[in-house]
Formats: C-alpha cells, sequence, structure tokens
C-alpha cells in the first residue's frame, strides 16, 4: 500500500488534464500484464490482440520494451517520470508529449535515475544516461509508431469519452471540492482526508506538500492507478476512466443470468440506473456501456418517466443522474446487482 499525504494546499490546486502519452504507456502496461494470457478480458480483446502484433511485427517499436522492464510484473517501485512526463497542459496534444521525451535533458534524467536507482542504474537504463539523446530520440520514435497503428484508430473515441470524463470531473470539482473528487474516482483506491491509499505491493508513504495534484483519466488503465512524483511543482495521479466499451471491437459476453433488478425494470434500463453512479450524459454513459447513443436515450427517457432518473441541463449538455427513488432501487438490489461495464453494457443492449 503506498499512502500518499496531501497537504491542504495541494488539495486546493487540484486539476484534470487527458494524456495521449499516459494512454500509450497505460496500454503497453496493459499488453505487458496480460503476457501469459491467450485473450484479455473485455474490454481490452480486440486491442489487445492489435497491440500485440504491433509489437510483434514492427521492429521500430523495439525500445519500447523499456517500460516492460521499467514497470516488471508488480509495479513494485517508483520508475523515473521521463519515460511517462507530466502533462503539462489540459489537453497536450502528442506531438508535444513526444517532442518533451526527444528532448529529455540529460541532467534531468541522471537526476531522477539517481534518485530512482542509489544502488546503481541498471544495465537497460545505460543507453538512456551515456547516449541519452539518441535513446530517448529512439523511444519517441517508437511511441510515436506503436500510437499511429495501435491507437490512432480508436483516438476518436477515446478522445470523446474522456472529454467526457474530464467534463464530469471538473464539473464535481467545481460543484463539491476536491475532496468530493478524489472519493469519487473509479479506483481501487481509498480517500481518507488528507491521505489517499493505492493498493501496492509494498508499503511507502508519500507526503506532498507545495505541489499541484493533477489527475489524469486513462481508459487503458485496467484496475490500477499510477503514481508520478519526480515533477517538483506537480504530482500526477493516473486512474481508470470510465468509457473503455468504446475499445472493444465486439460485444460485451452475455450476463449469466438476470438479477432482480433486471427482471424488475428490464436489464437495459437496469444497467443503465446502476452505470449512474454519478450524473452523466447519453454520450458518457454510450461510451461507458459500449452502446449506441440512441439505445441510452430510449432506457433514460423511460427512467426519467418513471422518476428514478432525473434530467438537468448544464451549459449545452444535458446530465442525467439518479433520484432518491433510483437510488433506492439499487440499494435495495443491491446484493444481486454490482456493476461491471462489461455485464451491464450486454444487458443494456437487450
Amino acid at each position: 500500500m503506498i499512502r500518499i499525504r496531501f497537504s491542504d494546499a495541494t488539495i486546493d490546486r487540484t486539476r484534470i488534464a487527458v494524456s495521449p502519452l499516459s494512454e500509450a504507456v497505460a496500454g503497453l502496461d496493459l499488453v505487458h500484464r496480460q503476457r501469459d494470457r491467450d485473450r484479455a478480458p473485455w474490454p481490452y480483446t480486440d486491442w489487445v490482440e492489435r497491440a500485440r502484433e504491433v509489437l510483434r511485427t514492427v521492429p521500430e517499436t523495439a525500445p519500447l520494451r523499456v517500460y516492460a522492464q521499467l514497470y516488471g510484473t508488480d509495479h513494485g517501485r517508483p520508475t523515473p517520470d521521463v519515460f511517462t512526463p507530466v502533462p503539462l497542459g489540459a489537453r497536450p496534444a502528442l506531438s508535444e508529449q513526444l517532442e518533451a521525451v526527444r528532448r529529455t535533458p540529460p541532467a534531468l534524467a541522471a537526476e531522477q535515475f539517481a534518485k530512482h536507482y542509489p544502488e546503481g542504474l541498471p544495465a537497460f537504463l545505460e543507453p538512456y544516461a551515456d547516449r541519452g539523446e539518441r535513446a530517448f530520440g529512439l523511444l519517441a520514435d517508437a511511441l510515436e509508431a506503436f500510437w499511429e497503428l495501435a491507437l490512432a484508430p480508436y483516438w476518436p473515441a477515446m478522445r470523446a469519452a474522456l472529454d467526457e470524463e474530464q467534463l464530469l470531473r471538473a464539473r464535481t470539482l467545481a460543484t463539491a471540492g476536491p475532496e468530493s473528487l478524489l472519493d469519487s474516482l473509479r479506483t481501487p483506491a481509498s480517500w481518507d482526508r488528507p491521505v489517499l491509499s493505492l493498493p501496492k505491493p509494498r508499503d511507502s508513504v508519500l507526503n506532498a506538500r507545495d505541489q499541484r495534484l493533477l489527475l489524469v483519466p486513462v481508459l487503458l488503465m485496467q484496475d490500477t492507478m499510477t503514481v508520478s512524483t519526480d515533477h517538483p511543482e506537480i504530482l500526477m495521479v493516473a486512474y481508470q476512466a470510465r468509457g473503455s466499451a468504446v475499445l472493444a471491437g465486439s460485444p460485451a459476453p452475455a450476463p449469466a443470468g438476470r438479477d432482480r433488478l433486471d427482471r424488475l425494470i428490464g436489464p437495459g434500463r437496469a444497467a443503465v440506473l446502476r452505470s449512474l453512479t454519478e450524473p452523466s450524459t447519453t454520450t458518457g454513459l454510450a461510451a461507458a456501456l459500449g452502446l449506441a447513443a440512441s439505445t441510452i436515450s430510449e432506457h433514460l427517457g423511460a427512467l426519467v418517466e418513471t422518476g428514478s432518473v432525473s434530467r438537468a441541463r448544464t451549459g449545452r449538455r444535458v446530465l442525467y443522474a439518479r433520484t432518491p427513488a433510483g437510488d433506492s432501487l439499487v440499494a435495495l438490489f443491491a446484493e444481486d446487482s454490482a456493476s461491471t461495464e462489461g455485464r451491464d453494457s450486454a444487458a443494456a443492449a437487450s
């Protein structure tokens, strides 16, 4: 367990950003963690297969092995942030982030290597210390090649899902404050002011003072959360975003059977109602459940009519939220209505 103790100043300076580079690196880690499985779980199944083929057949991606070597099998130790630089804007372009990798200052790399490897630099990182300009340049080229073949075809849909996530998190931040935002993150972490605890193989404590907290939603981050600690002014926390169903190339597996909430209001409406753990738009729910917006809209219309869901306009978007009646329905059937993206998306199609 890693426990991050935030100062009030850090909590109050929370911001949100989308990072294409973080998606690429998380995708590489996802492929690595699925290396002993023939097929990755839905909704990552087809994407992981595509990414594996790219890594296997495209020689230019060879430098990307460094990420598997950095992370190993359990993310047991912090790693230098120079391999995944903190985004400096809310929506940086991939080209900007790759340029930051290419132009990694030798002094910065040396400083982080000394911090993370006081026992001595591993052999696989020596090229980044001895011939940094060339090594980081090749790494950026490899990331670009991987992106074009494995991620670019999915990016428009991914970006729409991430924009939705960014919008909803920003709304929570503005209306309920940073503590509510941290408490609402869809991750295996837990928030108990002023400590954010993340499941990790080794115990450690991190004190975050006089820094900004930057939250980065990542669709390819499966059931995990990462922390980047090397930037002197920014602590970056990347977490799993809703909407990974946009990566699926096939329908979700059919659920084993209907629970009582399914039988009461129908599997599609039940799936949508369970998914409204926080306010969302039709587009956001469609991305989260991997369904057409028209299908989601139909289910939402019925739920609004029954008083289980409310509808409110925020700017140009319409947000849907569970009402107390909707909360009661879900709570009443909580023992057999546990929500997962894969299960709910299959039900919602019904």
